[in-house]
């Protein structure tokens, strides 16, 4: 008993020490973090808002959407083995279950399974030595006749949709904001305005127009759509 109380308190220090890692890595935090900063860029407000309020809007959007991954994590991995009724291996199967099945959800609704046979390519034990080519892989739930992704290449192929989704939305952001500046970079360069900077006088017509359109609520509404949430 004693013996099982250090495991589990070792397992416990694990996985709080590599909770940062896990957040990166299987959650939505990184396309959100990344939106919200390419959102100030296109501001122009330079540190307004705060790293530390983006990334607490983050963090408070990930929990919102993690919430119901993390609870079957839980009720599958966690609980049952604690409770002894499942044993290490299992656990673990059971645990990453909900959150393969969350990353595959993302991968295959921003269409970048290519970013996971990019990565698979490059594991030369999942090559078959007959053919040469990769076997039939799926995500989650293999038959004899398939494979499962292994986790080394399905997480860095989720970091990786996440960027290019993060980028992409990130460009549907930033448009209007560059019409802006040279709109406005063209006004005051025919006034003969040409020592004033025109990103200074661009500012104000940003933030109002943002407030006007209720520009938070509308990033926010499209980033939370953006994701494939498991029911």
């Amino acid at each position: 008993e004693g013996l099982s109380s250090t495991i589990q308190v070792m397992l416990m220090l694990t996985v709080v020490s590599l909770a940062p890692a896990i957040l990166l890595m299987t959650t939505s935090f990184v396309r959100i973090l990344v939106v919200m900063g390419l959102l100030r860029q296109a501001l122009g407000t330079q540190q307004l808002p705060p790293s530390q309020v983006i990334t607490s809007i983050s963090l408070f959007m990930t929990i919102l959407l993690m919430t119901p991954v993390w609870t079957q994590v839980y009720d599958e991995g966690i609980k049952p083995y604690t409770e002894k009724q499942i044993g290490i291996e299992e656990a673990w199967q059971n645990g990453t279950l909900p959150m393969r099945k969350f990353m595959a959800a993302q991968i295959d609704r921003t269409e970048n399974q290519d970013d996971v046979y990019l990565f698979l390519k490059y594991m030369p034990e999942e090559i078959d030595p007959e053919t040469g080519e990769l076997p039939d892989y799926v995500y989650y739930g293999a038959t004899s006749a398939e494979k499962d992704v292994p986790l080394q290449a399905l997480l860095p192929a989720y970091m990786l949709s996440e960027l290019k989704t993060a980028f992409l939305i990130g460009f549907q952001i930033y448009l209007p904001f560059v019409i802006l500046d040279i709109v406005v970079a063209s006004v005051t360069i025919s006034m003969g305005m040409l020592m004033l900077p025109p990103v200074l006088i661009s500012l104000p017509f940003k933030l109002l127009l943002f407030v006007l359109l209720d520009g938070w609520k509308l990033v926010v509404e499209m980033l939370l759509n953006s994701f494939q949430v498991l029911l």
